[in-house]
């Protein structure tokens, strides 16, 4: 574990609850992670994740009791279910299946683990997980869009390959460290931060964009949007009224955020401009630099006539179309610069090119492993300075940024 992530959660009392799904057996990792960085973790399982991991495992690595019934007569004589639905500072659902999640909705309580969830006061965390045809089920979706309205934060899912052969799309649950990042935004986040951005407005964009050469291939690049999301996300937890414009990725809709889906720079730009005026404005998409000047209406295909010729013409940079915005300019805009050499020497190039007012560089270079990873890697680059800040997950680099952005606003605004 990297010494930077040791104790963020030192004192906090985790609640895990264990959905029966194959991810479940991520959930024994998810505790290690937690457990090493301080939190204190309490364990109920449904029937049904039994049949996945087993009490004893999950007991051995919590170092403590596993809740399975909700009529054990060792933890009931004092109402043990209500205790354990009050005595802890947040509820983590990992995997959060589709039944278990209808549960939570309905609001029914027929086991230890949904009348847990029913009876707590607490701040609730899910990280889905399921089969994708059941997770874009209109459902599931009704389902979802309640436990958001109830105020209950979501991590993931994930897109990619399932446990069953041949099955692939968005349903993966979130990987053990992004949902410890989640409940570091959701704690430890939201205490430094809480309230900061209260009153003010936030726009953040994220991902690549696609670029059309013919119906069916574009013009794009390995941006994740794993970085914009986090900090869109970390926003709205300081308080801030947040859109995220974002292009093609596949990442769950952060909750409390406006989120815009689209494809191209064109876009995103016009996306933008309509979310003007805010407070503060984060450019995070790796936005493609050129387009096609005139895309195939048909597929291109090959002929005796060789390679086709593709005109490229420039896209309009929407960084420095907002920072050189007279009558909605953002009092704070921020740039990314991606780059593979010359990084802090290229970012105060950008800087000054651009016209904002700060860069958040990061060596993108594949061996680094930035782009489309976890973690990052960044320089803080502002018309006075340049902070480097340590290799730290994206969720802890969103967080710090808040931070620097939280009391940036309120110092101008004395």
């Amino acid at each position: 574990m990297n010494t930077s992530d040791a104790n963020h959660l030192q004192g906090k009392r985790i609640l895990l609850i264990i959905g029966g799904g194959i991810a479940a057996y991520k959930s024994l990792d998810l505790i290690r992670r937690l457990r090493e960085r301080g939190a204190e973790v309490r364990v109920a399982m449904t029937q049904a994740a039994q049949e996945f991991v087993t009490p004893l495992s999950a007991g051995a690595i919590a170092g403590g009791h596993v809740y399975v019934d909700l009529f054990d007569w060792r933890t009931e004589f004092d109402i043990g279910h209500i205790r354990l639905a009050r005595d802890t500072d947040l509820v983590v659902v990992a995997p959060a299946t589709a039944d278990l999640m209808a549960k939570m909705a309905g609001g029914h309580a027929d086991d230890v683990a949904s009348t847990v969830l029913l009876a707590t006061d607490k701040p609730v965390l899910v990280a889905p997980a399921m089969n994708p045809h059941m997770w874009s089920n209109a459902a599931t979706r009704r389902n979802l869009a309640q436990l958001v309205a109830d105020g209950i934060a979501v991590v993931g899912p994930n897109a990619g390959e399932m446990a069953e052969q041949g099955e692939a799309g968005v349903g993966r649950m979130a990987e053990p460290l992004e949902i410890v990042a989640a409940v570091e935004a959701r704690l430890v986040a939201r205490h430094e931060t809480a309230g900061s951005l209260s009153g003010r407005r936030g726009l953040v964009t994220a991902g690549p964009t696609h670029e059309p050469i013919d119906p069916v291939r574009y013009i794009a690049n390995r941006s994740s949007g794993k970085q914009g999301f986090a900090i869109a996300l970390a926003a709205a937890a300081a308080g801030a009224d947040v859109t995220l414009v974002t292009g093609p990725v596949s990442l769950a809709d952060p909750p409390a955020v406006t989120v815009i889906r689209v494809e191209s720079a064109r876009e995103m730009l016009a996306e933008v401009e309509r979310a003007l005026p805010v407070d503060v404005a984060v450019f995070a998409a790796a936005v493609a630099d050129w387009r096609v000047a005139e895309p195939g209406a048909q597929k291109l295909k090959k002929g005796a006539g060789g390679t086709p010729k593709l005109d490229l013409i420039e896209n309009p940079d929407i960084l420095a179309t907002v920072a050189r915005c007279r009558s909605k300019r953002p009092p704070l805009v921020i740039g990314f610069a991606a780059e593979t050499e010359h990084v802090i020497k290229n970012a105060r190039a950008k800087l000054d090119r651009k016209g904002c007012d700060w860069i958040v560089a990061n060596d993108v270079s594949p061996a680094t492993g930035i782009i489309g990873g976890d973690r990052n890697s960044v320089h803080l680059v502002t018309r006075d300075s340049v902070e480097s800040w340590p290799n730290e997950d994206k969720q802890t680099v969103a967080h710090k940024l808040i931070v620097r952005i939280a009391v940036t606003l309120a110092a101008a605004a004395k």
